[in-house]
């Protein structure tokens, strides 16, 4: 997996919250120094729309931190939305998230789920969308284990990549 470390390319750079898991790691450990609540979610967000956007504000207004797995392509791939999918890169899609006000960090992952990246972080809460039941969310029993929260969070009605998809699909069949 190809991970561009953003602030290696260029240190005057406005994609500074999109971090390696060993640099995250360390900031993690920063963090809990400062004694900041540590607020974890993740997803591909492939083509961000209200949904995407709302979420991750209800997420981020859980903590004083949000930090975001983000699929990488291939582990995106896995996720069986298609063989087109993501339409958006990787690197792409991590640029567009981190203008986000509500995303502290971005960190890649190639795992089919961010299980590993969980564990290693140990956020204070993890949480996922609310048509994910509590015993489907990766990482719930581990953050559970340790004193950790897991929250699900309000699905937004009409809004998803899929539907903005299938609209663009339509759109170009009627010219």
């Amino acid at each position: 997996m190809q991970i561009v470390t953003w602030q290696l390319m260029n240190p005057h750079n406005p994609y500074s919250c999109i971090y390696t898991l060993s640099e995250l790691t360390a900031l993690r450990k920063h963090w809990a120094e400062q004694n900041e609540r540590v607020v974890f979610t993740n997803g591909v967000f492939d083509l961000i729309h209200p949904g995407h956007v709302l979420y991750l504000q209800e997420a981020a207004a859980l903590g004083t931190k949000l930090i975001l797995g983000l699929n990488s392509d291939r582990s995106a791939k896995t996720l069986q939305k298609g063989d087109h999918r993501p339409i958006n890169d990787q690197n792409a899609r991590a640029i567009v998230i981190s203008a986000l006000r509500s995303i502290d960090a971005i960190v890649l992952f190639d795992q089919p789920t961010p299980l590993n990246v969980i564990e290693t972080l140990k956020p204070d809460i993890l949480v996922k969308g609310g048509d994910y039941a509590i015993d489907q969310i990766v990482g719930a029993e581990s953050v559970l284990a340790y004193g950790g929260q897991v929250k699900q969070l309000q699905f937004v009605e009409g809004y998803s990549t899929t539907a903005i998809e299938q609209k663009i699909q339509k759109a170009g069949l009627k010219n």
